[in-house]
């Protein structure tokens, strides 16, 4: 079991370095109690040749919490995208949303492209952009242009969404919803693998065109020293500690694992059909925050099935394993009643207020849930507390399902300045503990 060391233990940061490889598990193969990583002995026997570290992300919703502008939401998540490079994080994920204070960035694509330009080294994604709401071309043509512009940096998240208003705005229709994202999928991943693409669905159907720019191009390749940040204007020389150059999840993948071409996809999934989705495609998934580990074995026994269904091998399924990503929350303390005090003094109202300003599309019922119980449903399931606490949380997960990557929400506090001093935390007490 890790320890925490002293520097972490009295919140003075601990020096950039690159985390050590950590074992690549299956489920399975491991039992632990919910919260507490193996004993080392143990989780030593169940290491393979082939490992992959623990990764860690940070997740921005662009939350307006209850007295804030528009523009003060926004600005967090811009700034909290540079600290978590600073940080050493791994990446940022973006949620899009449209028409309430849940989150107030319509478009995660759009924010990812000024994201990308305010970082170097960084992985930026989209969690998700919803492909309910936008024509597959379209969007096709945006993550081309991100995947091509950034070094290959930018991953594309998709999702079905909502049964929500925004159908009816957009013209898509609650069908797009409810039936519709198998073809939109299946149209956006033609167009990011192929040079022309034409279609003939029941929802989109046109002639053969050029797919221009190419997401099948390499991206340009930085040298040497601007990857290393001898270029940066601050003058500061800072090593990314878990950026993987070249590496990100893809639905085709060579022998490293790394995908052979375009931006990596990956698939948000809430429900069966959606797991199916995903697996059919051989594309990973974004498991949700309310996803405890014993949720996230159940789609990942769901997954193995449809993937083995639709005859692709067991090599292939343990890579793209360790490309799945599962959404959480973390908050940084020195004591876990605090971080929890933090969450709890202001989330509920967040969600209060922002979840309860969805409208469906056809007026159908919709239940929210308690908004205080979700929060300390949050808390026990994710990194919440003390540094170590926070470790040996995702060590757990990572050890009981062999998910090794996370995309943690860091702005539970609804605070600026609270956010950047959790996202600096987790990079210098955290992360040198995920070995």
């Amino acid at each position: 079991m890790t320890r925490t060391s002293a520097r972490a233990e009295t919140r003075r940061p601990v020096g950039v370095r690159p985390p050590a490889p950590g074992p690549a598990l299956t489920a399975g193969t491991v039992t632990a109690v919910a919260g507490t990583p193996l004993p080392t002995a143990q989780r030593a026997a169940t290491a393979t040749a082939d490992t992959a570290p623990v990764r860690v992300g940070a997740f921005m919703l662009s939350a307006q919490f209850p007295g804030q502008t528009h523009g003060e939401a926004l600005d967090r998540t811009v700034r909290a995208a540079v600290a978590a490079e600073h940080a050493g994080l791994d990446s940022v994920w973006l949620a899009e949303h449209h028409f309430v204070p849940y989150g107030v960035c319509p478009n995660a694509a759009t924010l990812a492209a000024l994201l990308l330009g305010r970082t170097r080294r960084i992985g930026i994604g989209t969690a998700v952009s919803v492909l309910s709401t936008v024509h597959p071309v379209a969007l096709g043509e945006q993550a081309a242009l991100l995947h091509l512009t950034s070094d290959g940096r930018f991953t594309l998240g998709v999702g079905r969404g909502g049964p929500w208003i925004d159908l009816e705005v957009f013209g898509s229709g609650v069908d797009a919803f409810e039936q519709g994202f198998p073809e939109r999928l299946d149209l956006l991943l033609r167009w990011l693998r192929g040079s022309r693409v034409g279609a003939a669905g029941p929802q989109f159907s046109f002639p053969e065109v050029a797919v221009v720019p190419r997401a099948t191009e390499p991206p340009r390749r930085p040298d040497l020293g601007s990857w290393l940040g001898l270029d940066d204007r601050t003058g500061l020389l800072r090593f990314p500690r878990q950026r993987q150059d070249l590496d990100g999840p893809g639905e085709e993948l060579g022998s490293t694992g790394r995908p052979l071409a375009g931006p990596p996809v990956v698939v948000a999934c809430t429900s069966p059909d959606g797991v199916r989705t995903a697996a059919e495609r051989g594309l990973p998934m974004l498991l949700g925050m309310h996803s405890g580990d014993e949720d996230k074995l159940r789609m990942l026994e769901l997954y193995r099935s449809a993937w083995l269904a639709a005859g692709r091998g067991e090599e292939q399924l343990r890579r793209v394993t360790r490309q799945h990503v599962a959404a959480g929350v973390a908050q940084v303390d020195d004591r876990t009643s605090a971080a929890r005090a933090t969450l709890l003094r202001a989330m509920p109202g967040w969600f209060e207020f922002g979840l309860g300003a969805h409208r469906t599309v056809d007026g159908r019922e919709r239940k929210m849930r308690d908004p205080r119980q979700y929060t300390e449903l949050l808390c026990d399931l994710h990194a919440v507390g003390t540094p170590k606490q926070c470790a040996d949380r995702l060590l757990a997960t990572a050890e009981r399902t062999g998910i090794r990557r996370f995309a943690l929400l860091a702005e539970g506090s609804g605070d600026r300045e609270a956010t950047l001093h959790n996202i600096a935390r987790l990079g210098s007490e955290v992360l040198p503990q995920l070995t």
